[in-house]
């Protein structure tokens, strides 16, 4: 049983809007952050990408499919990975049904990862997904949107992910791989070693298209994805919050039956 402070119905609702009164400043701070996002200048990519999807090879701009602006999940999915990211998949688990509703604002969403097409599909399938996913094995897309690294880069510390230097990867201290932290945890659920998932990132970038050209707009990670994060949303409202001191608690959403 988890101890905590009770009180009077009287009291809770004084404290209740007080609360309320933080809650709706955060609520037009973040309008106003989001204004800001979208006050951002845009940077044409005159560069050509690649990608395999559903309906064979495509550009960025196909990547659009008719629509004027393009949002990109950069899923965890490296090409040696057995499976998604759990983490990833959870996200995808919460926006895989407003795609549609989406779509229909002149927006699409699409997933991009470097596992190969069929590895997707597969996977898609598994998790019952129906969202658009291009593969992009190739090409510069997700290392110059900085959602992928090479060994190269992880032994001479030359990573810089959401918008900072990362300090050296540990090689030498045995995390490459193996052991209990986060990501060794992850990487075996993804049939992979430490050093090799975590060359793979999480992203979200977003392009608009504006007469025949693409421009790129907006790009956030790492933490700055836990407002895509629909359950962490919910479990921010529940009594005990995210809950997390025991460590990793999620799973594909298949999963859970396992031991």
């Amino acid at each position: 049983m988890v101890e905590h402070r009770t009180a009077t119905r009287e009291e809770w609702l004084a404290e209740r809007l007080e609360l309320l009164q933080a809650e709706k400043e955060l609520t037009r701070r973040s309008d106003e952050l989001a204004q800001r996002r979208q006050a951002l200048p845009w940077v044409r990519i005159d560069k050509s990408y690649r990608f395999e999807t559903e309906a064979g090879d495509a550009s960025l701009k196909d990547l659009f499919q008719g629509r004027s602006q393009l949002i990109v999940y950069h899923f965890m999915f490296g090409p040696d990975y057995e499976a998604g990211c759990p983490s990833c998949s959870m996200i995808a688990d919460g926006f895989n049904g407003f795609v549609t509703h989406l779509a229909h604002h002149d927006v699409t969403l699409m997933a991009v990862s470097r596992a190969p097409l069929a590895t997707l599909q597969a996977y898609k399938q598994r998790m019952g997904w129906s969202f658009p996913w291009a593969s992009s094995p190739d090409g510069d897309f997700n290392f110059d949107f900085s959602v992928w690294f090479t060994e190269q880069q992880q032994r001479d510390g030359d990573i810089e992910y959401n918008y900072q230097r990362e300090p050296e990867f540990a090689w030498r201290a045995g995390k490459a791989g193996g052991g209990e932290a986060p990501e060794s945890q992850f990487a075996a659920m993804c049939g992979t070693d430490t050093a090799t998932y975590q060359r793979d990132r999480p992203g979200m970038s977003t392009f608009v298209l504006e007469d025949g050209a693409v421009y790129h707009c907006y790009s956030t990670y790492s933490r700055g994805l836990d407002g895509l994060w629909g359950s962490y949303q919910w479990l921010d409202r529940a009594p005990l919050g995210r809950n997390e001191s025991g460590g990793i608690w999620w799973r594909r959403h298949d999963e859970y039956g396992e031991s």
